[in-house]
């Protein structure tokens, strides 16, 4: 109910497995390194293979995991890497070598696409030559943040303090670049039902900021239903930049039961996604995220907080209050 079929033509799950993308066998792995350092080579370009990234002369790195994930995932199976990986060298290249949107593009079109990033806080680790680059992060959930970033035709640019501040005042920004969130146009919606009544929506698409339109959970709850999320919030999960999966909580839909499909659910879609962000699920209430679903040490643990047993009590009571 919850996975995906593996592509044709790909290794046994039995194989020896890559020390590095545990979803690719050793062969596999292998010969994605090859065709990677070929892709750069056609290029002009001779880079060292790193675990999760190549480097070039000029001291530039490229991220593997994301385009490893990719291959993984393509429906065309082995055969299809070589295009694939090629289309993202071209893509990344383009990007690297190309002029810097923030001087290249007009200051009302950098306006129009910024946007509120939802990251993992290692995304913005800070390098030695930057260590305070992004101390406008905003803390979200726990191991969370959102940093503000432009959304271009072929990527995401995280942005700087300094790029922010030649851009206006902060809290301008955050009020602009959270509605442009809201504007975006919905993508694919797809309700999913389980055993126990579980019941939850699904919303997919290939923007990278798919999930994070988790900060706008009250406006998409209205979207995606027709319907005000109550008082008492939303269960909520960001398996990967793509995905983003709600279930406004009501009597009518098991609670516990749903936690449970979501976590599932997320679980099945975080793991060796493109994009990951997080396997944990949370509970949106008045603008917050707590998280609920804790995954520690590979295993998800109910976290339990006070606050959320009390609306557990109160469903019930309410629950009980409308049987005959």
């Amino acid at each position: 109910m919850w996975t995906h079929r593996r592509p044709r033509g790909r290794d046994e799950r039995t194989a020896p497995r890559d020390t590095t993308y545990g979803f690719l066998s050793l062969d596999e792995g292998a010969y994605f390194r090859s065709q990677v350092r070929e892709a750069f080579a056609e290029r002009g370009l001779e880079v060292t293979i790193h675990a999760t990234e190549v480097s070039d002369s000029a001291g530039r790195h490229f991220a593997l995991t994301d385009l490893a994930a990719v291959c993984h995932h393509d429906a065309g199976g082995r055969g299809r890497w070589p295009r694939v990986i090629r289309d993202h060298v071209d893509r990344v290249l383009r990007v690297a070598d190309g002029p810097s949107p923030l001087d290249s593009l007009p200051h009302e079109e950098l306006l129009t696409r910024l946007r509120p990033w939802v990251v993992t806080a290692d995304v913005l680790t800070p390098d030695a030559a930057a260590p305070m680059a992004h101390t406008h992060a905003r803390v979200v959930a726990p191991g969370l943040c959102e940093v503000l970033a432009l959304d271009l035709p072929e990527s995401v640019m995280p942005l700087t303090d300094e790029a922010l501040s030649s851009l206006g005042d902060l809290v301008d920004l955050r009020r602009r670049a959270l509605a442009n969130l809201r504007a975006l146009p919905l993508e694919t919606h797809s309700i999913l039902h389980g055993p126990d009544g579980i019941r939850f929506h699904v919303l997919t698409g290939e923007s990278f900021f798919t999930s994070s339109r988790a900060l706008t959970a009250d406006q998409l709850t209205r979207d995606l239903t027709g319907h005000d999320l109550s008082p008492a919030g939303a269960l909520l999960s960001m398996p990967n930049r793509y995905t983003l999966a709600l279930s406004p909580i009501t009597t009518a839909i098991p609670l516990l039961p749903t936690l449970d499909g979501m976590t599932a659910f997320t679980t099945a879609n975080h793991t060796h996604a493109v994009g990951p962000v997080t396997p944990d699920v949370y509970w949106w209430h008045h603008g917050i995220l707590t998280r609920l679903i804790h995954h520690h040490t590979g295993e998800p643990h109910l976290t339990r907080p006070a606050e959320f047993d009390l609306l557990l009590m109160r469903l019930t009571d309410d629950d009980a209050g409308e049987r005959p």
